[in-house]
């Protein structure tokens, strides 16, 4: 990628965001819309989990392969391929006629937005190549997710009530069409000097681990462990699958090498249950606040704020700090608040006042704020610049994998507390099980994050990069000859 001016590089990073806007807004608009959809729709609790995990399940199965796939043929082809995918599957979405034709459509969705998050990540990355440049561009990167929570239920629920929850696929549309636009004249085309061969097993293996995994979790409280043992052990195979088969091909969709740097490991978890927190807080936070509370969608969206502005405020902040001082602090405070507010929720039932509700919410979002630019940029900085698209990739798959996973895991303890009884009358109960996993989710932040941040987890990272003996690993590594 040729150097850029400063001006032209903000533009590249607003061009980049206003896809991950579009992205990440469709959850949590739709998340707002989910009991307008359940009634229209006749939906089950299962149901309303699959219009959300149909989505981030085939994001985190195809995130890898589109950012190596954007590597080898070029970033900027594949960028405006996924912008078309993606709004092509938003007004398909918008005219879903059931819930199985919404989920269907939902999945073409995710397949387009597979091909947007990793791919704009890699080009902020190769646009800044300074890495205190590039922590605060992660830094803008991240506010725009608080961008996302603090608009998607407000205008979803500003939607759901004027117009109807198929107007929030609308909302896509014009953006969409603007960062397309914006792309073909301003984004300059970049592929890596050698990118990854295709690994078509270790995708395959991929998409049946974390599709039968989910479907197991999902459906067990409605089918029993009969019906869905299968689908389990079937998820176990494709683990040893992987765990066995990619280690042996010299380019391997996975490069599990990277997972002995501790680090990049610690990355990974932290990015897995700080998402899956995020995943469950904003489902049982949903059903809640309408189905409990009896608050239309636009009251709902309003009651989100306290979380979703701290979000906004605190990821920029968040970046600047880790550029200056590291991750550890930022992770520190992420993991402190995000288990301070799952323990509100479980242990006082938070939900039941007003005062204690709001508290809850801004410390979630304070805690979340602050976990999204230490994850990206310790993924991001753990791996070759040239393979940036993978490296993109990985973060991005382990922060869908955990929304998929926790809408997937609380859902189904939902609905297993709920049964056949009214939410109005049984909620409480049935969702003090979903707090304390959430709790446990912001502990996992907490200690990983304190455990991979110091200097014995830096210098795993120096010696798994001596290890590879790649001079771009080492570049990566920040390790000198």
């Amino acid at each position: 990628m040729p150097e850029l001016s400063p001006r032209r590089r903000r533009l590249v990073l607003a061009i980049c965001c206003m896809s991950l806007l579009i992205v990440t807004l469709d959850v949590t608009a739709l998340n707002v819309a989910l009991p307008s959809m359940q009634h229209e729709l006749d939906a089950h609790t299962s149901g309303l989990q699959w219009t959300i995990d149909a989505y981030t399940l085939v994001l985190a199965s195809l995130l890898m392969l589109a950012g190596s796939t954007a590597d080898r043929i070029g970033r900027k082809r594949v960028f405006m391929a996924g912008l078309i995918v993606f709004s092509l599957g938003s007004l398909l979405c918008s005219l879903a006629p059931s819930l199985d034709a919404l989920i269907a459509f939902r999945v073409l969705q995710a397949i387009g937005g597979s091909m947007l998050n990793p791919v704009a990540m890699s080009i902020i990355t190769n646009t800044f190549t300074d890495p205190r440049q590039r922590a605060r561009a992660i830094g803008v990167w991240g506010a725009v997710v608080g961008i996302s929570m603090a608009a998607g239920p407000l205008v979803g629920g500003l939607l759901v009530e004027s117009v109807g929850w198929r107007s929030i696929f609308w909302v896509n549309l014009p953006v969409g069409l603007a960062a397309l636009l914006l792309t073909l004249r301003y984004v300059p085309e970049s592929r890596a000097p050698k990118a990854r061969r295709p690994d078509p097993v270790g995708q395959l293996l991929v998409i049946a681990l974390f599709g039968s995994l989910t479907y197991a979790i999902i459906e067990a409280p409605s089918s029993g462990p009969g019906t869905v043992a299968p689908f389990a052990a079937v998820a176990l195979v494709a683990l040893l699958g992987l765990l066995r088969y990619e280690p042996r091909r010299e380019e391997p969709l996975i490069d599990l090498r990277f997972f002995r740097s501790v680090p990049f490991s610690g990355a990974t978890v932290i990015a897995i249950s700080a998402f899956a927190a995020l995943g469950g807080f904003l489902f049982l936070s949903t059903l809640y606040l309408q189905n409990v509370r009896g608050l239309d969608a636009l009251h709902a969206g309003l009651w989100m704020l306290p979380m979703a502005a701290p979000t906004f405020l605190c990821a920029p902040l968040s970046g600047r700090l880790v550029g200056s001082r590291g991750p550890r602090l930022p992770l520190l405070i992420a993991g402190l608040a995000m288990t301070t507010s799952g323990v509100l929720f479980a242990a006082f039932e938070a939900e039941t006042s007003d005062a204690t509700l709001f508290a809850g919410y801004v410390v979630f979002g304070i805690g979340f704020g602050f976990v999204n630019a230490p994850i990206t940029n310790t993924a991001v900085s753990g791996m070759p610049r040239t393979q940036a698209g993978v490296a993109a990739a990985v973060a991005s798959t382990s922060r869908q994998l955990g929304q998929t996973l926790g809408v997937a895991v609380i859902g189904a303890v939902l609905a297993s507390g709920v049964g056949s009884s009214p939410y109005r009358d049984v909620f409480v109960s049935a969702a003090r099980p979903g707090w304390w996993i959430l709790t446990v989710c912001g502990l996992a932040v907490l200690v990983v994050g304190m455990l991979t941040s110091g200097r014995w987890a830096r210098r795993t990272a120096e010696r798994t990069a001596q290890r590879l003996q790649s001079p771009e690993v080492r570049e990566a590594a920040g390790i000198t000859a």
